[in-house]
């Protein structure tokens, strides 16, 4: 969601229901709180405790308590007495509601100070006016007003506030930072207590009375349609009230063909699967295959790539230049997401009107597919957003929503769809795999004069699939004077999606293994030269861009880092410290870990240290702190065990045990530190990941000489 503060989008305040006073932002806001509707970011009572909205999607990142906190902090309430009540999904008051792209604080960070400070000063000038005093002279602390030994809660003044006209967000007066009480300390997350007593209800514990509990059966490749079914012998199994097929849509990407089948129960709903006979029609990606595509990856290296990306200088004088030129290749798989919470969906249809309790990381587009496919209008849709046991980027699409829909209108009752671990990983829209043949060129003195990447990934007509393509100014474009960038797309009829710091989840890989290499050959230290590479403070890019880049913090959390894990010291016989950096999604992260490798090549990580800049204000540390360490837990396991390959047009992997998770035994201490520059708050479910591979594997490599340029890591090389 973005709020433009501008003269046109100001504070809108009304009357709440009980008396109280309402803020939002927008006119639909106020004509909301005029319904009635409790839909605002402020509600403040005559009596009672102070309501603020979240408004956004919460997958764990926190941000039902960290945005609260920054309107809490503004209004001067009492954050012990607040109460935090999760919004429906409704774009017309709160705009786009998401849970994506690390977006949610540097969008909203100014705005909701604006709200909460709106609030405060018209409570002010209501009790200015009651008591008979200049506004100026009033003080707040706690949600109680105060001027002398006056003194009285805000909700005493809230009618009155209501009626006064609310003040323009662009010039409402906020606090100096160095004020702030409530920002800037550790909070724990309001939903904690619920969430570890088992009392907090996330998508799979929605019930909705008369529901009945919904598998949908769909084949392992993609584009394929229900030709026959035995559906008779599906319906006499025990607890199953109905099965028939769901034709689905032409479309790709749309609403995919399968057999549902409705039980009392999920337990019943699964088990009919297992006597369920199901022929598929042709697909086009049933001649899809790993082995097919690294063929194809190998024969487009030796052609060479097929389209620019970016260009500049002379690449081919640069390399000619050289001293020393350097080659490598480097590869990463398909990965999924296998979110702790399986992948479900609640809907009821009635008529026209649908209602829908959904684990979404973003309703707004769920919303208009479910209308275009059930044809109806999108306002008639309710969407209720609970709270995700996890997402990473693979509850961006909605498709298990429209299915829930789809089946619940064509049953005639609320269902509500499980999947099954099985159909979390076979039909995840995935990680895309790729491949990069690269060569430098390094001067006389060991600097990177020439830097040349084929990119290969997978697309269609001719354009990279969803989260594939790479960007003309990603790093270490602008770095080096001759600099090319070329790609070659791989046909592909696989759905792809964001997962946590999407592209840059691999390309931090390639880049930052890389320059270690180019460190190597040039008999350097990988952080001097690496501070080298960098050179002196620069954007690079344009400034007004969000892929632009500031050299002097890449630098700085460099150096953070290198300190944190005394950079230098002398380790054990096959112990190593590896470094790397990356900028993602506004954020600047640098990751050394400290990993030992056995001589049967089984790797420890024994401590990792991450140094970031996401601007001049972390919010809520303990939040903050969470999500980097989540982040690397979570980069940490999938560059170990995460590879989806496919055979025949389907994915192999079934399970847990073809996808292995981090065990908590191979979670290493993590100490994090945060710089806090001079620059506007960013946000941070994602750019501490990208950095974590590259890291790993250079400890490999100081550790043992060996160096893996593949993911995920294949151990087998590294043993004495």
């Amino acid at each position: 969601m973005t709020i433009q503060l501008s003269r046109r989008n100001f504070l809108f305040a009304s009357a709440a229901v009980g008396g109280g006073l309402y803020l939002g932002l927008g006119p639909e806001a106020a004509s909301a709180a005029e319904a009635g509707q409790l839909n605002a970011w402020v509600v403040i009572p005559p009596t009672g405790r102070i309501r603020i909205m979240a408004s956004n999607p919460e997958v764990g990142q926190g941000i039902r308590t960290s945005l609260p906190m920054v309107i809490a902090e503004e209004l001067d309430a009492d954050w012990a007495a607040v109460e935090i009540v999760p919004t429906l999904a409704d774009a017309k008051i709160y705009g786009r509601q998401v849970a994506g792209g690390s977006m949610a604080m540097t969008t909203q960070y100014e705005a909701m100070r604006r709200v909460g400070a709106g609030a405060r000063a018209m409570i002010v000038e209501a009790a200015a006016a009651a008591w008979g005093v200049p506004a100026a002279e009033i003080t707040t602390a706690k949600a109680m007003v105060m001027h002398g030994q006056k003194k009285a809660p805000y909700g005493q003044f809230a009618a009155a506030a209501a009626a006064l006209p609310a003040p323009d967000a662009a010039k409402v007066a906020v606090k100096d930072p160095k004020t702030f009480t409530l920002v800037g300390t550790f909070q724990p997350g309001v939903n904690n207590r619920a969430i570890v007593a088992g009392q907090q209800d996330y998508g799979i514990d929605a019930k909705v009375p008369g529901m009945l509990h919904a598998a949908f059966h769909k084949s392992g490749v993609q584009g394929t349609k229900v030709k026959s079914a035995n559906i008779d012998a599906v319906k006499t199994q025990a607890g199953v009230r109905d099965a028939f097929v769901v034709a689905g849509t032409d479309e790709y990407e749309g609403l995919a063909s399968g057999v549902a089948i409705l039980a009392d129960t999920t337990w019943h709903a699964q088990r009919a699967r297992g006597v369920l006979e199901v022929a598929w029609s042709d697909s086009p990606a049933a001649a899809q295959s790993t082995a097919a595509w690294a063929k194809m990856a190998a024969e487009a290296k030796a052609r060479g790539a097929a389209m620019p990306i970016h260009a500049s200088g002379d690449i081919a004088g640069g390399m000619a230049r050289a001293a020393k030129r350097i080659r490598a290749d480097y590869a990463y798989p398909f990965i999924p997401h296998v979110p702790m919470e399986p992948i479900n969906c609640t809907a009821r249809v009635d008529g026209d009107k649908v209602e829908i309790w959904a684990p979404t990381q973003n309703p707004e587009p769920g919303c208009a597919a479910v209308a275009k496919t059930l044809g109806v209008k999108p306002e008639n849709i309710t969407i209720h957003m609970l709270r995700v046991g996890g997402g990473f980027g693979r509850r961006l699409q909605n498709d298990y929503m429209v299915e829930a829909a789809a089946i619940a209108k064509q049953a005639g009752r609320p269902v509500k769809l499980t999947w099954t671990r099985e159909d979390d990983i076979t039909q995840d829209f995935l990680r895309p795999g790729g491949w990069h043949f690269l060569e430098a060129g390094l001067d006389a003195q060991g600097r990177c004069i020439a830097w040349d990447n084929h990119f290969v990934s997978f697309g269609r007509d001719g354009k990279f699939a969803r989260a594939a393509g790479i960007g003309p100014t990603d790093f270490p474009a602008g770095m080096v004077d001759d600099f090319r960038l070329g790609a070659t797309i791989l046909p592909l009829q696989h759905t792809t999606g964001f997962l946590r710091a999407p592209s840059n989840n691999a390309f931090g890989f390639v880049t930052q293994c890389f320059i270690d290499e180019l460190a190597f050959a040039a008999k350097a230290d990988p952080v001097q030269f690496r501070r080298d590479f960098l050179g002196a403070p620069r954007i690079i890019g344009d400034p007004n861009a969000r892929g632009s880049y500031n050299t002097g913090r890449m630098r700085a959390v460099l150096d953070k880092a290198a300190a944190m894990a005394g950079w230098g010291r002398k380790l054990p016989k096959r112990t190593g410290l590896g470094i790397a950096f990356h900028f993602s999604h506004l954020g600047y992260f640098a990751n050394v870990i400290e990993a030992s490798v056995s001589p049967e090549g089984e790797i420890k990580v024994h401590k990792i240290w991450t140094a970031g800049d996401i601007g001049r204000q972390i919010v809520n540390p303990a939040g903050a702190i969470n999500q980097v360490q989540g982040s690397i837990l979570d980069a940490l396991g999938a560059c170990q065990n995460h590879a989806i390959t496919f055979a025949d047009g389907a994915i192999e992997q079934r399970n847990f045990g073809d996808v292995a998770m981090l065990r908590m035994d191979q979670a290493p201490p993590i100490e994090v530190a945060f710089l806090t520059p001079d620059y506007p708050v960013t946000g941070l479910g994602e750019p501490a990941y990208p950095a974590v591979a590259p890291a790993l594997a250079n400890a490999i490599f100081a550790a043992t000489g060996v160096r893996l340029r593949k993911l995920p890591f294949d151990t087998a090389l590294l043993k004495a």
